[in-house]
């Protein structure tokens, strides 16, 4: 029986549909495209999914700094350089719930918290589940980033309420050794795996500015838009350069390259939050205004993204009063 040559021929791609097929071409060809086409794009999409002119607010907060092991070369944090980082010990859980209640009251709908670990220790943990429970008696949704996580880990933390763990992949698989030599690019896949596995919602994304070329981009958030489901949150990070780091010096991102990474981010994964994450402080409002264009709608808010600056409260508001933009409801967020 003879079949017709359309037959051969792959199915319509419809713009907004959630796939999880991506080619690294497919991603390269959006990463090519005229930039107003390519936004134009993505915010077609993002109106697809998402209410117009809503940003999702959440806070950061360092409840462990300084000392890790890791030798992650963009981090002010690691041990092995000399950032003038002072060293703190895991903070008390009274401190922190009054931390999360301050960022309630500011408007944030999501606190996260961040220690500087490999991964943690049984000891840790169990003061990391009380707080968790502290913020979500508050009312936020609550976040971590602790480093590397067992199956076990990740079920204690899903059974105190973590809704949120963030663990990004940084780059390519292909860069990724330039960057991280202590742990591999498959430990971090198996800690995502492991937070899948436990019903916690995933957060990750990646570090643009690194050195890294336009196809470490495209290729790492093919990995993303590849996985079994897609993060719920997808924190696009400029480098901060920190003196005292290997990375401290390197060459400046074009703000176009960073904004293309946003549009693509949102076509490759249309139902996940885009967050403008770290490097914000050196952004102009009209770079900000062009990432929230290209299907941006994720923030933090305060001074500090957990050792390095970011815009204050205030002057976030600010904005999003110029260009009027809401923070989205916490009922809408937590049903990302």
């Amino acid at each position: 029986m003879s079949v017709a040559p359309e037959a051969f021929q792959p199915r319509a791609r419809h713009p907004g549909e959630v796939r999880h097929d991506w080619s690294i071409p497919e991603v390269q060809s959006l990463f090519a495209l005229p930039l107003m086409d390519l936004l134009l794009q993505a915010q077609q999409v993002h109106r697809q999914h998402f209410v117009p002119n809503q940003v999702q607010v959440s806070t950061l907060l360092s409840i462990k700094t300084g000392a890790c092991p890791e030798d992650c070369t963009y981090c002010p944090q690691s041990v092995r350089y000399d950032t003038g980082l002072a060293r703190e010990e895991l903070m008390q859980v009274e401190d922190v719930a009054r931390r999360a209640a301050a960022a309630r009251d500011a408007g944030a709908t999501r606190f996260c918290m961040g220690a500087a670990w490999r991964s943690p220790k049984t000891k840790d943990l169990r003061i990391v589940v009380e707080m968790v429970k502290s913020v979500k008696e508050l009312g936020l949704e609550t976040c971590a980033t602790l480093g590397m996580l067992t199956p076990a880990q990740a079920a204690e933390l899903k059974d105190a309420g973590l809704d949120y763990y963030n663990h990004n992949i940084d780059t390519s698989p292909e860069f990724y050794g330039e960057v991280i030599t202590t742990r591999t690019f498959a430990d971090r896949l198996n800690t995502l795996a492991a937070v899948r596995e436990a019903g916690i919602h995933v957060c990750c994304g990646g570090i643009l500015g690194m050195g890294e070329q336009e196809g470490d981009r495209a290729a790492m958030l093919q990995v993303l838009a590849t996985l079994p489901q897609h993060p719920e949150s997808v924190p696009i990070n400029q480098l901060v350069q920190v003196a005292g780091t290997p990375l401290h010096g390197a060459a400046a991102l074009d703000p176009f390259d960073f904004v293309r990474a946003i549009a693509v981010a949102r076509l490759t994964m249309p139902k996940s939050h885009v967050r403008l994450s770290a490097g914000r402080e050196q952004m102009s409002d009209e770079l900000q205004a062009l990432c929230f264009m290209a299907g941006a709608n994720s923030i933090f808010y305060g001074e500090k993204l957990l050792t390095t600056g970011n815009p204050d409260t205030a002057q976030d508001q600010a904005l999003f009063a110029r260009l009027g933009i809401e923070p989205e409801p916490a009922a809408v967020a937590a049903h990302a």
